[in-house]
């Protein structure tokens, strides 16, 4: 593997599959050339679901030295990888929203060598939780 594959940001997929909140054709191009790429990845079905049973796999994910993550809101991902007991590190975690950004514009993101952090700041709060009715806010 090559040292910059190897410094490279872990890169996680979330496929919502049980909210559905994120358009099919948007998740289809983002996922399509993640596959054809040859780089490592992990897909998940489900994010929210997989913090509601605290699944271990989310530590795992938050302890990496950078991720970057396909899915919704940056305020979601960040509070559902606490409300889990697995906080993401702010400055090691860029978190690519499929529901705003185009497939192009996610994608990009993802291969970029850089990783460019973008969690909000401050404290994790009931408020930052996600919603099916798209009203939460980056």
């Amino acid at each position: 593997m090559p040292d910059s594959a190897a410094h490279a940001p872990g890169l996680l997929f979330c496929n919502c599959t049980y909210a559905q909140i994120i358009d099919p054709a948007v998740k289809a191009a983002v996922l399509r050339p993640l596959c054809d790429s040859g780089r490592s990845f992990e897909a998940v079905a489900d994010l929210c679901e997989m913090a509601a049973r605290r699944d271990p796999a989310l530590r795992r994910l938050a302890a990496a030295p950078g991720v970057k993550i396909a899915a919704c809101y940056p305020r979601a991902v960040k509070w559902l990888f606490a409300s889990a007991g697995a906080p993401l590190n702010p400055a090691h975690t860029e978190v690519l929203n499929m529901r705003e950004l185009t497939a192009e514009q996610v994608t990009a993101r993802l291969f970029a060598q850089d990783l460019q952090p973008n969690l909000p700041a401050g404290k994790t709060t009931a408020a930052d939780a996600p919603t099916t009715s798209g009203t939460s806010a980056s």
